[in-house]
């Protein structure tokens, strides 16, 4: 019997920047504010062909930013998310991964590893970021990856 919350077609990928208007598409009509660069790391669900999450990796000096998780809205609270974060544990994060997390998204990047950290321990160029985010408005939380 399966879990309900697990889809077990998933294929995770990184998605070659050549394809980044396939990724700006699926942002545009499930996390419209996000704006993808080609410069970043870029990780995809797939359910057969069909792009179902996103998750992006930002450098920022020697420290990685994970930025703009996004779920297709009609396969979410199905564990897609979790999956995809779980994929990234296994092959891309360390203590030099940060995320600014919304805070009902807290207990979502806890279970993925994440802790939270005051914004005085973020590296200085995140510190920056963060500040710029918060003034304008943006209820976040600083948090850093911690293996098990």
């Amino acid at each position: 019997m399966t879990n309900k919350h697990e889809r077990p077609m998933l294929e995770f990928q990184q998605f070659d920047p050549i394809k980044l208007p396939l990724i700006k598409r699926f942002y545009k009509m499930y996390y419209p504010g996000t704006k993808p660069k080609s410069d970043e790391q870029i990780i995809v669900a797939l359910e057969k062909t069909e792009i179902i999450a996103v998750v992006r990796f930002r450098a920022i000096g020697v420290h990685r930013l994970l930025t703009g998780m996004a779920v297709k809205e009609q396969t979410r609270q199905q564990g897609i998310g979790k999956q995809l974060l779980h994929h990234c544990q296994k092959e891309l994060l360390n203590k030099s991964t940060y995320c600014f997390a919304y805070a009902h998204l807290e207990h979502f990047y806890q279970q993925g590893g994440f802790v939270r950290i005051e914004a005085s321990e973020l590296p200085p160029e995140l510190y920056i970021l963060f500040e710029r985010y918060s003034r304008a408005g943006k209820d976040l939380i600083p948090m850093q990856y911690q293996a098990n």
